[in-house]
């Protein structure tokens, strides 16, 4: 697993999934994020660190060049060393690499094993770059150099398995064939562990729909600016009640309802619906339960997830950097009026638990097997 929190946490479910059917199952990857989020007793292999942070107001393709120059080849680098030792040690019969620790990949290659590929995100099971060639040109010669350092000869790209990939959503997000080399198997998003956040719901207003708002972390100015927007949208429709993330402390108004960390899950339970930046999580942890987004993306495979809401009808879209309240207001009214983004949210709803989650995961595993 690379050291992102919402790259692990669908494969915590899918482990507890293998290990009630007697599996062992163990991680490689940073030992202090995968310590936080790991049942105690689990099974860690260390990965060399790497700071992750990325210089705030990177948008478009600088972002994307930053991603990969600066974090997805030099943590390939340093992960390699750790896995290779989890592969000594566990001698396993499958590896499971995410689409973004390459090192998985690379390494059960050049050892021969099967590997499979965990995607839990659903923008790289189509290509996004396809009327980008300059671009995927680019990033097609850094990924020749990394197999030419890490993979084995004639190597395949290290973010599809050619056996199998574990996509963790449903075809009513990704429609059309898949351009992963290998199999796909939909299987839905798996629900991560409730977040032990304390949050007074006593102060939600039951005769009012919630909206909730979320950017992830913002840290930034232009976050700051889209989250005073919001709540300048909700301070002109008293019918609804606001509940923001808010985890700089950004937002001062009293008509809302703001903390620094609360369990989303459980305030998306009682939403009506959701603003937020198109994060595959809370796309998928809202989608889960029939919400309709209101998605403002600002890099990475945002602006594709954007893209597979509104193209399935259960959602509308706002540039992020330009939209004001009033864009934002008439954006909330649509997607809690009409009816239809409610019945194309439900439709995405019915496909991911029609999918199987966890389950449905393993037994994709044990076939391989």
């Amino acid at each position: 697993m690379p050291p992102f929190t919402g790259h692990v946490n669908p494969m915590i479910g899918v482990a507890a999934e293998l290990a009630a059917r007697g599996h062992r199952v163990a991680w490689a990857g940073d030992a202090d994020l995968l310590g936080d989020l790991l049942p105690p007793g689990s099974a860690v292999h260390p990965c060399a660190g790497l700071d992750t942070a990325r210089p705030a107001g990177l948008r478009g393709f600088a972002a994307l060049k930053h991603l990969w120059d600066n974090v997805l080849l030099p943590l390939t680098e340093a992960m390699t060393p750790g896995v290779e030792a989890a592969l000594d040690a566990e001698d396993p019969d499958v590896v499971v690499a995410d689409q973004q620790a390459f090192a998985g990949a690379f390494a059960a290659e050049r050892r021969g094993l099967p590997w499979v590929t965990s995607a839990t995100t659903s923008s790289e099971l189509i290509d996004p770059l396809a009327t980008l060639p300059a671009v995927a040109a680019g990033i097609e010669e850094r990924l020749t150099g990394l197999r030419a350092r890490f993979g084995a000869p004639g190597g395949v790209d290290p973010r599809f398995s050619p056996r199998l990939t574990l996509a963790f959503t449903s075809a009513a997000l990704v429609p059309g064939e898949p351009t992963a080399a290998g199999p796909v198997r939909f299987v839905g998003p798996v629900p991560r562990p409730a977040e032990p956040h304390p949050f007074d719901f006593a102060r939600l207003d039951p005769e009012r729909p919630l909206v909730y708002v979320s950017l992830g972390t913002v840290n930034d100015d232009a976050g700051a600016r889209f989250l005073t927007e919001c709540a300048a949208a909700l301070a002109e429709r008293p019918h609804l009640q606001g509940v923001i993330a808010d985890p700089a402390g950004v937002v001062t108004a009293p008509h809302v309802i703001t903390a620094a960390r609360l369990p989303q899950q459980a305030v998306l339970d009682r939403a009506a619906a959701v603003v937020c930046h198109a994060g595959h999580n809370t796309v998928c942890e809202s989608l889960a339960r029939g919400l309709p987004l209101v998605v403002a993306p600002i890099r990475d495979d945002q602006p594709v997830i954007a893209e597979q809401v509104t193209a399935a009808g259960a959602g509308v879209r706002l540039r992020f950097a330009h939209a004001t309240a009033r864009h934002i207001g008439q954006a909330v009214d649509a997607v809690v009026a009409d009816p239809a983004h409610r019945a194309a949210a439900h439709r995405i709803r019915e496909s991911f638990a029609a999918a199987g989650g966890a389950p449905a995961a393993a037994n994709a595993l044990e076939e391989l097997l």
